[in-house]
């Protein structure tokens, strides 16, 4: 019966837009429109309770597969074996299958009054509140069962109430202290991602502030106008990036700053940068990380922009298929008579290691470079904004 709470929580702690305003071949002078809202601003992360969730169906699944095999060996323990080892048995899963589900109840309909408490003050209720049912139980059992069937044990009243509840005191002690163990190691893992991950955009940071500042300065003397709203943006840009990493944004706001983005290198590049996108496809309220595509961006114009005095178009293709969100940049590479830059590729490294603190290996970002043309590939689970 507890067996089954304990061992079900098992799987609970294993390892787990508007559409963009451009068309195809459209001018960088249509990205010069301004977006209030602010993306830096998330939802916050509601308090984790340390035991876990009964209401769901695996985990109620679980217990009664788990409280079965453990009243196959609680029958099989017994001995001498008696006359009718399938009736006991029988009994026997009958009342824990009760106790448990009645416990696996109990738990999720008090799950969200118990998750506001201390944790040491929520393990103390649910370790008295779990012995008062099963005593509760276990008196029901004494009294009906004998009328229908052989009583489950053949030791008084007062010994089959005992036995029990030294048997539910011992098993929950270990149920609470394994519930909680694992909560602590499941949020010291969460605290060094969400530490690592936090580094990480911190490393992109001052990057950005730096090329955006060259950028204002280059503007300031010519066009003071100008490098006032470039400013503006960079404002609205360094706003954004300094939100908080762990938490993922609706593509239409990824969208809106890195419109933002565009917009002031478009201010010093003008018809030079030049842009078609094809992102149609994404939902808007499709999921991804902060900061994916200005650093893809970034690095487009660095590498296949600024080296040639032409400049070029910068592609970026979107599509969704199945469970699988994937995006697709791709930026020219200078010809044999311009010299090509060999940068450390710092903001594609950072892309790829933050994927797999947020993703695991359920996110990929493949490189590709074809004699003209150098294409990155993000692929990523599809998660959608409720």
């Amino acid at each position: 019966m507890l067996a089954g709470l304990i061992l079900a929580s098992l799987p609970s702690f294993l390892p787990r837009v508007s559409r963009f305003p451009f068309n195809s071949g459209v001018m960088i002078g249509g990205i010069g429109k301004k977006d209030t809202r602010d993306v830096s601003q998330a939802k916050p992360a509601s308090k984790d309770f340390f035991l876990p969730d009964f209401c769901g169906l695996n985990p109620v699944f679980a217990v009664v597969v788990l409280t079965e095999l453990f009243a196959f060996i609680l029958t099989l323990a017994a001995y001498p074996f008696s006359a009718d080892p399938w009736g006991d048995l029988a009994l026997t899963s009958l009342f824990m299958q009760w106790a448990g589900l009645t416990s696996a109840l109990v738990l999720c309909l008090l799950r969200r009054p118990l998750s506001r408490l201390p944790d040491a003050t929520a393990g103390v209720l649910v370790y008295f509140l779990l012995l008062a049912i099963i005593t509760l139980l276990g008196e029901v059992a004494h009294t009906l069962i004998p009328l229908v069937a052989p009583p489950l044990s053949n030791s008084g009243h007062s010994e089959f109430l005992l036995r029990n509840l030294l048997i539910g005191a011992i098993v929950l002690a270990l149920a609470l202290r394994y519930f909680y163990v694992q909560h602590q190691w499941k949020e010291r893992t969460r605290t060094e991602a969400d530490a690592r991950l936090q580094a990480l955009q911190a490393r992109i940071r001052p990057h950005f502030l730096f090329n955006s500042i060259n950028t204002i300065t280059s503007l300031i003397h010519d066009q003071p106008d100008v490098a006032e709203e470039a400013l503006l943006d960079l404002s609205d840009l360094f706003r954004a990036s300094l939100g908080d990493a762990r938490h993922h944004i609706p593509f239409r706001d990824e969208v809106a700053l890195t419109r933002r983005y565009l917009h002031m290198e478009s201010l010093r590049l003008g018809e030079r940068l030049k842009l078609d996108w094809d992102t149609d496809g994404i939902p808007d309220n499709a999921l991804l990380p902060p900061l994916l595509l200005q650093p893809l961006m970034e690095n487009a114009i660095y590498h296949g922009i600024e080296p040639q005095p032409e400049g070029g178009t910068i592609q970026l293709l979107g599509s969704v298929d199945g469970r699988k969100l994937t995006l697709r940049v791709s930026n020219p590479l200078p010809g044999s008579g311009h010299r090509r830059r060999h940068g450390n590729r710092m903001a594609l490294e950072n892309i790829r290691e933050r994927l797999a603190v947020h993703y695991g290996k359920g996110a990929t970002l493949g490189l590709e470079e074809a004699s003209d043309r150098f294409t990155v590939s993000l692929t990523l689970p599809l998660e959608v904004e409720q």
